[in-house]
């Protein structure tokens, strides 16, 4: 038999103004038990509204939303966040400073009028899950940022709750622990069984952390998917660039294939978008896709290169003044000016249309332009 979904969105629609765009549109998707799902998009996308109205802070004006069977919120009712057996974590930690670490993960437990004895068990339980036995009678401001945000997450566990939230629960850590937290996140996540909502604006962790990716854009669900999916076929051309990255280069159709200023390429069904319309679209091409070769004849020349630690980025402009950037792990360096040829895996380019106006500002800063 079938287990049902611990969370379920159904149509779900927020707008906070009659006449406003909604900061939510019609999103649906399910999370099952034990599972671990990462909204991922850019500011203003609708990520935290989305994660506020399942948490029981905002109340949709459309569609249904449901934990563990039960209907807690639609467009008549609104059962508060107390009431929802959700645990929560914030940005912020927002641990009481004037408790210790035991007291803080007690709190909600108190709160729950569980018995002595058991708030005693519960707390050294939700310790030992996150790795901080010993540290129960520290108080916040003699912990490490990491561990206080540990901290925060036993206290969100500790009740057993039928859902975890977290509201970009990293994003204020230097990048090493960052980096540590993240995978520990997922360890202590999946030790404990509980189901999981992940607000992230971080591609590179939201695709490492997470079972599956749900990418937003403008309060639309773009895609809905298992990381590895989210970024080799990307459903449309916002999730192409805002998770990939790549580069976009202008492809017309001709009847050897698609061309481009780097080669003419023949793609199968599955490579082009379904909005394709037409002989003109944009080739994306991902940045670790691209093998360089040196050829002093070729109008292809290496712009600048950086050392990225395990890999080097190279900027290439191409005879129209369109900038490639290309990530690779080839031991021979190229320096500024030195002249290449470019090539790519035919069967790892998809096709999508070409940019329309209206979304070139809501893509990252790091993107590509090619104008």
């Amino acid at each position: 038999m079938k287990q049902s979904p611990i969370l379920q969105l159904e149509g779900v629609s927020k707008t906070y103004s009659r006449q406003g765009v909604p900061a939510v549109n019609q999103v649906s998707l399910s999370v099952p038990q034990g599972h671990l799902l990462s909204l991922l998009g850019p500011s203003g996308c609708g990520k935290t509204t989305l994660l506020r109205l399942v948490a029981g802070f905002e109340q949709p004006f459309q569609g249904k939303i449901t934990i563990a069977g039960k209907v807690v919120a639609d467009a008549n009712s609104n059962i508060p966040p107390e009431k929802r057996d959700v645990g929560m974590v914030f940005q912020d930690y927002a641990l009481f400073p004037h408790l210790n670490v035991a007291k803080n993960i007690a709190f909600g437990l108190k709160q729950n009028r569980t018995s002595g004895v058991e708030i005693k068990k519960q707390v050294q339980s939700a310790l030992a899950l996150v790795g901080l036995e010993g540290l129960d009678q520290r108080y916040p401001h003699e912990l490490s940022g990491g561990q206080q945000q540990r901290v925060a997450l036993a206290r969100a566990l500790a009740p057993r709750p039928n859902l975890v939230l977290l509201d970009e629960p990293l994003s204020n850590l230097d990048v090493q622990v960052r980096l540590r937290l993240r995978t520990e996140l997922r360890d202590i996540l999946k030790a404990s069984g509980i189901a999981a909502v992940f607000v992230t604006h971080d591609q590179e962790e939201a695709l490492s952390i997470s079972d599956s990716v749900a990418v937003m854009q403008q309060g639309h669900l773009e895609q809905h998917d298992i990381p590895e999916t989210i970024y080799t076929h990307p459903a449309s051309r916002f999730v192409a660039e805002f998770v990939t990255q790549g580069n976009f280069l202008p492809a017309n159709r001709t009847r050897h294939g698609w061309e481009t200023e780097v080669g003419t390429f023949t793609l199968n069904s599955s490579q082009v978008s379904d909005q394709v319309q037409g002989d003109q679209a944009d080739l994306m091409i991902r940045q670790e896709d691209i093998t360089l070769i040196p050829d002093e004849n070729s109008e292809i020349m290496v712009r600048d290169r950086e050392f990225l630690g395990r890999e080097h980025r190279y900027r290439l402009r191409l005879p129209s003044g369109t900038e490639l950037q290309a990530r690779t792990h080839q031991k021979q360096l190229l320096a500024p000016q030195t002249r290449v040829q470019v090539q790519l895996n035919e069967d790892l380019l998809h096709l999508f249309p070409s940019h329309t106006s209206g979304k070139q500002g809501q893509m990252q800063p790091q993107l590509i332009s090619h104008q």
